[in-house]
């Protein structure tokens, strides 16, 4: 009698942003289940957003710090999906978000030689991150991981590089380091590099770029351009929302070059979200978003990654974490020290 075999299933095709399929996607759940665990992550977030705007410590880090107090409640199941949504989609809808903050008309308002300035040192600095983590007995994912969120937008980059690179090549535990060395290392710049660029007499111009090109987020630039002066600020700001910008080529790098390297074929070679942000950028660049609806999406960008920051510290596996020990980190401070350098000398000899 004939016997008929039953087809294997077939498995889905993975995520454009998962190089590697091993990154499950956002839980299919009911609001039901995902309502305790993102019940824990707005409590956290808002705690930080309370405390950021009370004591003026940066939101990331805050919400870094009170995620990682929160880690024992990974423990609880019942937490996961909503931790898993958090930490996933709504990271991957605020870095669409993040395309409200930048416009191409600021980009061009730099003139060729700053642009190229700027994508030089960034692409110098992922560069340095690679080399360092390599040294420091990592691989080329970490340091691309590293080395791009130092370059581009601190937090944000890392987020979204993770997301791209996925869990086999960036693990949550390294993400989470690279997101406290990030915070601790721009909140130190915002105090500094000002400093610096006194000491250095720059002019605002000069020294509008090189904390613009230097320093790690956004409002930790801004804090510091405007602490130089007005015009440094302005300067300041342009400067860092072009290295935003850069953030969704580098992402279609990252993904072509590690798809290549691991020699599998993965569908479309662009996250999503990367078009999402350049769709957003493009929209906002034409000046038909509303100045109210523009505040409005830069605000849940911000409180998105947020809670994605919350989330993903919730869940870090500590053990790992604490086992990394300092050389992470010596990483993360390698491609600063790079990035501050370049960022000073094309403010000195190619803008003055």
């Amino acid at each position: 009698m004939a016997t008929t075999q039953a087809k294997p299933a077939k498995r889905p095709l993975p995520m454009a942003a998962d190089l590697y399929g091993d990154i499950e996607p956002s839980p299919k759940s009911t609001w039901r289940g995902l309502f305790p665990g993102l019940a824990v992550v707005a409590a956290g977030t808002l705690s930080a957003g309370f405390i950021s705007d009370h004591y003026g410590a940066p939101l990331t880090l805050m919400a870094l710090l009170i995620g990682l107090a929160l880690n024992f409640l990974n423990a609880d199941a019942r937490l996961h999906d909503g931790l898993s949504f958090a930490s996933r989609s709504l990271l991957r809808w605020g870095i669409v978000l993040v395309g409200v903050r930048v416009t191409f008309g600021q980009i061009m308002a730099l003139g060729p030689v700053a642009l190229l300035s700027v994508a030089v040192i960034v692409a110098l600095v992922i560069g340095a991150g690679v080399l360092a983590a390599r040294r420091f007995g990592f691989d080329s994912a970490f340091g691309v991981l590293a080395g791009g969120a130092v370059a581009i937008c601190g937090a944000s980059a890392a987020l979204a590089l993770a997301t791209t690179l996925g869990e086999r090549r960036a693990s949550q535990a390294q993400l989470t380091i690279v997101l406290v060395g990030i915070s601790a290392m721009s909140a130190a710049a915002m105090v500094l590099y000002p400093i610096l660029a006194q000491a250095m007499q720059l002019s605002d111009l000069q020294a509008g770029f090189m904390l613009g090109a230097s320093i790690h987020d956004v409002a930790q630039t801004l804090g510091a351009g405007y602490a130089f002066s007005p015009g440094a600020g302005d300067i300041a700001a342009i400067v860092k929302l072009t290295r935003v910008a850069l953030l969704a080529p580098v992402l279609a790098i990252v993904v072509l070059f590690f798809a290549s390297d691991s020699g599998k074929t993965k569908g479309p070679g662009v996250p999503w979200f990367v078009i999402g942000f350049f769709a957003v950028a493009g929209v906002h660049s034409l000046g038909v978003i509303p100045a109210i609806v523009a505040s409005a999406a830069e605000t849940l960008a911000t409180a998105a990654l947020a809670a994605a920051v919350t989330a993903t510290a919730i869940r870090s596996p500590m053990r790992q974490l604490l086992d990394a020990g300092a050389k992470p980190l010596l990483v993360i401070g390698v491609a600063t020290l790079v990035a501050l350098a370049l960022a000073g000398l094309a403010a000195v000899f190619v803008i003055g």
